[in-house]
C-alpha cells in the first residue's frame, strides 16, 4: 500500500530536500508540494493524504492554523518540520506522530518515515488524530510582537516601523534605534525591548546590540571564533554571542 504524502513548506529548498529523500522510499507516493496553508487546504480538498510533512512556521497561515481549518475528521498523520528549539518541540513529542528539527539528517528523516509505516501498519490513525486534536487544543495563541514604536522627539511623536530598524544599541536605560541615516532614542532598556520584538526578526549579537536579521549581509570571521556582522549598508557590528543561532535563523528566515 502506498502512503499518499503531501509536502507543505514555504521554503523551496526545504520542499526539495524532503522530496529527494522521499524518492528513496518506494512505498511513499508524493501527491504534490504546497508553499502555504491555502494551497495545502485546496490540495487536500481534491485528494486526501495519509501523511503531511508540515512546516510549522509559514507566513499568513502557520501549520497549526492550517490543521485547525482542515477539521478533525480529515486529519492525516503529520510529521512537523520546524526550526523551533528543543524546548518548543516538547508538545510535538507528546502529541504529534513525529517532528523534524531543521536542519535534520537523513538518518533522522528515515526514522520519522518508519514511525509512519509502523503507525499505519498498526492501523492506529484514529489515535494519531486524537493526539493532533489535543495538540491544537493545547496550543496557546501566538504572542503579539511590536510592529511600531513611538518615539518622543522635542514636541513631536515619531512613529518608527520595527521592520525598518537596522540595529538597536543599548545606552543604559535608553536604546538607540538605527533607521537608515536617522537615529531615534527611546527610553527603554534593551532587555525590555527585546522581549517585545519578534525573535525570528531580531537577534542579540552582543550584550549591547540587537540586529534586524533582514539587514544582515554577511558574517566576517575575525580570530578565535569571533565574527563581525556586516549590514546591508556596510556597517560592521562585533558579534560576541549566538553565532550558531544567527546562522540557523539566517538560513531559515
Amino acid at each position: 500500500m502506498k502512503i499518499k504524502t503531501l509536502i507543505v513548506d514555504d521554503e523551496p529548498l526545504a520542499r526539495e530536500r524532503i522530496r529527494t529523500l522521499l524518492a528513496k522510499e518506494p512505498d511513499i507516493e508524493v501527491l504534490g508540494e504546497c508553499a502555504n496553508g491555502d494551497e495545502a487546504l485546496a490540495a487536500l480538498k481534491k485528494q486526501s493524504a495519509d501523511l503531511l510533512f508540515l512546516d510549522v512556521q509559514m507566513p499568513e497561515m502557520d501549520g497549526f492554523e492550517m490543521l485547525s481549518r482542515l477539521g478533525k475528521d480529515a486529519l492525516p498523520a503529520v510529521i512537523f518540520v520546524t526550526a523551533y528549539d528543543q524546548h518548543a518541540v516538547k508538545a510535538f513529542e507528546v502529541h504529534a506522530l513525529d517532528y523534524l528539527l531543521k536542519p535534520f539528517k537523513q538518518s533522522r528523516f528515515k526514522e520519522a518515515v518508519q514511525r509512519v509505516r509502523d503507525q499505519i501498519g498498526r492501523q492506529q490513525s484514529a489515535d494519531v488524530s486524537k493526539r493532533l486534536i489535543q495538540l491544537l487544543g493545547d496550543r496557546k495563541p501566538a504572542p503579539a510582537f511590536l510592529q511600531r514604536l513611538t518615539v518622543k522627539e522635542n514636541e513631536r511623536v515619531v512613529l518608527v516601523k520595527v521592520s525598518q530598524i537596522e540595529w538597536i544599541e543599548s545606552a543604559g536605560n535608553y536604546v538607540v534605534l538605527h533607521v537608515g541615516k536617522q537615529n531615534h532614542i527611546l527610553r527603554e532598556t534593551l532587555a525590555a525591548l527585546e522581549a517585545q520584538l519578534d525573535p525570528k526578526q531580531f537577534l542579540r549579537i552582543s550584550r549591547s546590540t540587537l540586529v534586524n536579521l533582514d539587514q544582515v549581509r554577511e558574517l566576517q570571521p575575525l580570530f578565535k571564533g569571533e565574527y563581525v556582522v556586516v549590514l546591508q549598508d556596510g556597517k560592521q557590528l562585533p558579534m560576541t554571542r549566538g553565532i550558531r543561532e544567527l546562522e540557523e535563523k539566517l538560513r531559515f528566515s
